[in-house]
């Protein structure tokens, strides 16, 4: 921290007692310890800390010029008068603290450091050279009243012109030098400021551009440049649409105008394309900025590339909603496969058979050849039926080996049949595990919609009924359900 002087102390403020001369130092450099740290704005605590140091050695300093006087003068009224003055500062810097209660603190403060620079400045010209001048000449063997008029012959005259020089010198010296530190600070304040602001700018991972009114690009960050692919000759003086081609998406435009225009702010995801070609997904901020006069002078966007964001949300989605093992749809996407499958039917007037599998003999080859075989097995069935179904068409996993097909745009409601004679077939085939050939079959279950106009829900359990009476009639078959 700089230290500032609101009280420069120079020669002329000496008594020529060695004594008060050092104390009178110490209570400047405690004067301008205080002002610093007020100028540089340090914490409440801190600068109490100080005046507190500064109140109690002014206290010791007085009692110490007290037993000096009361030495020389004993009693006589310049001792007397000189007390008074001592209390009356006391008194007065009790007063100015208590204001806090009704002032902020820093205005408390200033007033504070300007009585202390004014009256200390006057007590040692006006009041402590006095009584110093007439403790020297009792030194050097005149009597009191003869050196109190020694004493104010030597301050009269050229010296009592420079003392009221000096004084006026210092007077609101405190003020004008704790104004200027304050401009001083401030103003490095916002040079700090504009600094940290262009080493943001300059370094941030995200792509900034301000423009002109119009949209025209007058300046960008170096990220920008990186991402889009364009040099400043190909920016700057452009039109921020004919380099941010996701601007000029005509879904995009029916709410981005109105709500800029509205609320001077815009925020969403915009799909843009690089300078070479490629398509990435950024987040973009755009703001307006206004002049004095409330009029839009420049426009501040910022794009947050975040198409590793939609990637990762998909792959969780995806994850959510696929079985882990066989990567098919999981019984929390079955429901909404199905709600489509029965509009596209309702809307193409054509037929959707839900089928309900369940493998049998799956159990036996878990047992003798472990999970890990088993899980094999399923991969390789969900395989097979992958080959059969087309691309209109669902084939899930609900968990263990029970799987749901769903056969659209049907034009018959008897065409399952064929898609499910392949079925029986494709998983009757022998499937190699740990060097063993094993075989599997599935019992099927299907009820056909609109024949069946049932509710999602139960379509599937009308489904999961008929497969349990295709296991009666001996498995490896498939049962139309019948109400």
């Amino acid at each position: 921290m700089n230290m500032i002087e609101v009280f420069p102390w120079s020669e002329n403020f000496e008594t020529g007692i060695l004594q008060i001369d050092e104390q009178h130092k110490r209570l400047v450099q405690l004067l301008n310890l205080l002002a610093s740290h007020f100028a540089h704005q340090s914490d409440i605590p801190t600068l109490n800390n100080i005046f507190d140091e500064l109140a109690e050695y002014a206290h010791y300093h007085f009692q110490t010029e007290e037993r000096i006087w009361q030495h020389f003068f004993g009693g006589d009224s310049w001792e007397i008068e000189h007390k008074k003055v001592h209390s009356s500062f006391v008194e007065e810097i009790l007063s100015l603290k208590g204001e806090e209660s009704i002032k902020p603190f820093d205005d408390v403060l200033e007033d504070v450091l300007s009585f202390l620079t004014h009256w200390l400045a006057f007590h040692i010209l006006e009041s402590d050279k006095r009584m110093a001048k007439v403790a020297l000449a009792i030194q050097s063997g005149l009597s009191l009243p003869h050196a109190k008029q020694h004493a104010e012959s030597q301050l009269s005259g050229a010296m009592k012109v420079l003392i009221e020089t000096i004084l006026n010198m210092y007077d609101g010296l405190s003020s004008r030098t704790l104004q200027l530190m304050r401009e001083i600070n401030e103003r490095q304040k916002a040079e700090a400021k504009l600094r940290l602001a262009a080493n943001v700018f300059d370094n941030t991972l995200d792509s900034i551009c301000i423009t002109d009114a119009d949209f025209v690009v007058i300046d960008a960050n170096p990220s920008f440049y990186q991402v889009t692919g364009y040099s400043d000759n190909e920016v700057l003086g452009k039109n921020l649409h004919l380099l941010r081609s996701g601007l000029l998406d005509e879904n995009l435009a029916n709410g981005f105008w109105a709500t800029l225009t509205q609320r001077g702010h815009w925020s969403g995801i915009i799909n843009n394309r690089r300078k070479a070609g490629e398509i990435e997904a950024e987040w973009l901020t755009l703001s307006a900025v206004k002049n004095d006069d409330g009029l839009i002078s420049n426009y501040v966007a910022v794009f947050s590339n975040i198409s590793h964001l939609i990637q990762q949300q998909q792959t969780l989605e995806r994850i959510a909603h696929h079985d882990a093992l066989t990567g098919l749809p999981n019984r929390l996407l079955l429901p909404d496969r199905l709600e489509l499958a029965i509009a596209h039917a309702e809307r193409t007037h054509t037929f959707l058979a839900v089928c309900y599998l369940d493998l049998d003999g799956f159990k036996p080859v878990n047992d003798q050849f472990g999970h890990a075989a088993g899980d094999q097995l399923l991969r390789e069935i969900a395989q097979r039926f992958l080959t059969i179904v087309r691309t209109i068409d669902t084939v899930a996993r609900l968990g263990g080996d029970e799987f749901v097909i769903l056969f659209g745009g049907l034009k018959n409601s008897q065409d399952y049949g064929i898609f499910l004679e392949r079925v029986l077939i494709a998983v009757s085939q022998p499937i190699q595990i740990q060097d063993k050939t094993v075989n599997v079959s599935v019992s099927i279950g299907v009820t056909v919609f609109p024949d069946d106009k049932s509710e999602p829900e139960l379509l599937l359990h009308h489904a999961d009924q008929a497969m349990y009476q295709a296991k009666r009639l001996g498995k490896s078959r498939y049962c139309l359900y019948t109400a």
